[in-house]
């Protein structure tokens, strides 16, 4: 690959790096839509995957996971979609491999114009529960809940900055690029009534207020950037399933029609939802 990247690119800040120092293989892309996935080996984030690919024929995908070997449906997605997905590895609680991700992405794409962070955790076994009670809080679950849930998709962020771009070459493409991230209602503390799920809870309150600081930054500096947040409604996925006995089966959603709603607020969003966090159906979530 004959790049135009200087020698110190390694070990050169990506954000620091003039605009036009790319691949020439990268150049290619101009005019063709390119997402990026970050939490895409399973449920809500697979699914992402599965519709960017499958909704236009020319678009590519970037997919990330802790473990790519053994993510067997993107595995699966690849063998169908070899020469349009990208699969990298990527752990949210590990900085080197996020910066690392960035590289790539530049290095084959020069730029995205959807990122979606889908990552997300709820419960492990032996290590986190929903806590039902304040007495069962403990101090390494709300740590492990912020990391994964918070801290994970900002750092992200903060390293694909560099390569956030609206598509460009069609004419008829909006002019800036979208930064979606998975929220969940129970964030929002306007709309607590329960309480309970203080470590999940209080990690998805942490991305929406670092989410929105960001969107206002990007504002700020005229950067063409849009920030959203999300709420996918309760879909039947390994996170949800041990606590879905008391949902209703009218709100218990399917993978692939909570995604086809987010992605319909995606493709509509405005310059105006910059920093705005929307529940699967469209309506406005109160912070």
């Amino acid at each position: 690959m004959n790049c135009l990247i200087p020698q110190t690119f390694m070990s050169t800040p990506l954000r620091a790096i003039r605009k036009g120092s790319f691949c020439s293989s990268a150049s290619s892309f101009q005019g063709v839509g390119v997402s990026m996935v970050q939490g895409a080996s399973r449920g809500i984030g697979l699914e992402f995957v599965r519709q960017l690919l499958e909704r236009e024929d020319k678009g590519h995908v970037v997919a990330t996971c802790r473990n790519p070997n053994g993510a067997t449906g993107l595995l699966e997605l690849k063998r169908k979609f070899s020469e349009r997905l990208n699969i990298l590895q990527l752990d949210v609680t590990n900085e080197s491999t996020i910066e690392a991700s960035a590289l790539s992405v530049r290095e084959s794409y020069g730029s995205i114009n959807l990122l979606i962070n889908a990552s997300g955790v709820l419960s492990l076994p032996n290590k986190l529960q929903p806590e039902t009670t304040l007495n069962k809080v403990q101090k390494s679950s709300l740590l492990h809940a912020y990391e994964v849930n918070a801290v994970g998709p900002i750092m992200v962020i903060k390293h694909m900055w560099p390569l956030l771009k609206a598509r460009e070459g069609t004419g008829d493409e909006r002019d800036f690029a979208v930064v979606a991230n998975l929220s969940a209602r129970v964030g929002s503390i306007g709309d607590n009534r329960l309480g309970g799920w203080h470590s999940y809870r209080s990690s998805k309150t942490a991305l929406n207020q670092l989410t929105k600081t960001i969107s206002l930054e990007f504002a700020r500096k005229k950067d063409p950037i849009l920030c959203i947040l999300l709420h996918p409604g309760t879909v039947d996925t390994d996170l949800s399933r041990p606590f879905q006995r008391n949902v209703p089966q009218e709100k218990l959603f399917t993978k692939e029609f909570s995604v086809q709603k987010l992605l319909s607020i995606i493709d509509g969003v405005k310059r105006s939802d910059n920093g705005k966090f929307f529940a699967w159906d469209g309506q406005e979530i109160p912070w």
